[in-house]
């Protein structure tokens, strides 16, 4: 029976550090991996041969309980090592295209200061949902067994990881292109220094790069609530830009020169531009279902075949593994492309922004402003409400909204709904609202996307009205 405290996610399980994330569930999470790597092979040799990182990043006790993991696998006769300091999530993706066969890294990524969490990894990407149903129903099966006397390896891969960064970027081009200077924002995460590596720092000003577990001030998610620090400094300093890396370094914010939040509704459909025109790279476009239409309207242009999956990345990386995708993106800032691992990497992306601006000697102001006089603005918002109780089955609930949906919303005619991960309400215009259920708390989270800021509130007003019954 699976633990009520040890659920995974979209990308992991996440928990309250000393509440549920706490030193018994973490052991008794590791026991579940260990059982399960040893139950995918028959012998002793092939077990011998296919070895385990672990990674953490700079929250408070991650190395610690990434020690502890690293002790239980050991204890199991794993072959594993521990990384010798914090390290971003896609260091550890990274790690299991060649090195390694699985990865365990101890990170709540964005989530606020109280919370840590776990996630897997494997062949470069987040660990589909079949092998973490697989390493939830071993929980609790067996004791987790620690013996202390035996030795878990440390090791340094940080220079690898960086020599793959270099070699699909070319940093050396990018920094000798920048004619000013750039503002990063690390949001005290374990991405910090990295891009000082990588681009000269005097081209960098760089804020929350130090090292405190408490995220003072902020969450370290970059999204446009938590950047106020990081586009007053663009604004105050005249910089060409702001780039925010989230707490694991996965995903990515963006502040033009103006410091004005750029969604990430913009940035997926400027990197598929530049990806298809500039750099004449081809393949499907593959993008969450809460993420906006000026890429479907580039992909209908250009003939790009487009498809819109469930949130979540490991959704994407599916694809990325099966077909020639071109570009995938997420809502919550993740990105990758042609030519890169199947996992969302926030140092590759701000690279390919920065190489963007280089290549077209364009402003991110200006590049936005072409984008939109051809494929229209757009305005995108989310909402979240807590709900009177769980939703058990999101197919259920979003089947009984899509039959109380009239012909129009907000005068416009309904196109298309979709029911992949909630209800997305397609209006004929491509504008669109989608209503979201968590499966594992009471949450309900509203998307909606417009021409403008007024038409996006109508339709998240039209949502929340419909929700109405089911808000607490």
């Amino acid at each position: 029976m699976t633990s009520p405290d040890i659920k995974f996610g979209t990308d992991g399980w996440r928990g309250i550090i000393a509440w549920d994330f706490n030193f018994d569930n973490v052991r008794k999470a590791a026991q579940a991996i260990a059982d399960y790597v040893r139950a995918q092979f028959d012998t002793a040799q092939e077990l011998s041969t296919h070895n385990v990182v672990v990674g953490f990043d700079r929250r408070f006790l991650s190395d610690q309980f990434a020690f502890s993991i690293a002790q239980i696998l050991r204890s199991n006769k794993l072959d594993v090592i521990l990384l010798e300091k914090p390290c971003t999530t896609p260091e550890i993706s990274f790690l299991t295209t060649k090195k390694f066969w699985l990865g365990v890294m101890v990170t709540a990524s964005h989530n606020p200061y109280q919370y840590n969490g776990i996630k897997i990894k494997i062949k470069g990407r987040s660990a589909p949902q079949t092998l973490t149903a697989e390493v939830e129903a071993l929980l609790g099966k067996g004791t987790p067994l620690m013996i202390t006397s035996m030795p878990v390896t440390r090791k340094d891969f940080h220079g690898e990881y960086l020599d793959f960064i270099h070699s699909l970027s070319n940093t050396k081009a990018i920094g000798a292109a920048l004619k000013g200077k750039i503002g990063i924002d690390y949001m005290y995460g374990s991405a910090a220094g990295i891009l000082e590596g990588m681009l000269p720092p005097q081209k960098l000003h760089v804020i929350h790069g130090e090292h405190d577990p408490l995220f003072p001030g902020i969450n370290p998610e970059p999204i446009e609530q938590n950047l106020s620090a990081l586009m007053e400094t663009v604004k105050k300093e005249k910089l060409l830009c702001g780039i925010a890396l989230d707490g694991d370094g996965d995903r990515i914010g963006f502040v033009d020169d103006k410091g004005n939040y750029i969604s990430p509704c913009i940035i997926n459909p400027l990197l598929l531009k530049y990806l298809s025109e500039n750099l004449k790279r081809t393949g499907k476009v593959v993008q969450c279902v809460s993420l906006g239409y000026l890429a479907k309207r580039i992909a209908r242009e250009k003939n790009i075949p487009y498809e819109e999956v469930p949130v979540g990345f490991k959704n994407i990386a599916d694809k990325m593994l099966s077909e020639e995708v071109l570009i995938g993106a997420e809502e919550s800032g993740g990105y990758s492309w042609k030519g890169n691992p199947p996992e969302r990497d926030g140092i590759l992306t701000a690279l390919m922004m920065l190489e963007m601006m280089a290549k077209t000697g364009k402003k991110p102001s200006e590049l936005i402003a072409e984008l939109e006089a051809k494929y229209g603005k757009s305005s995108f918002q989310r909402r979240d409400f807590k709900m009177t109780k769980t939703v058990a089955d999101k197919n259920v609930y979003s089947e009984k909204l899509r039959k109380k949906l009239p012909k129009k919303i907000a005068g416009q005619p309904i196109a298309q709904t979709l029911t992949i991960d909630g209800l997305k309400v397609i209006l004929d215009n491509d504008e669109w609202v989608l209503m979201r259920p968590s499966g594992t708390e009471p949450l309900l989270r509203i998307y909606a996307e417009a021409e403008s800021p007024a038409r996006t509130k109508a339709l998240l007003d039209y949502a929340q009205k419909l929700n109405a019954a089911q808000i607490a």
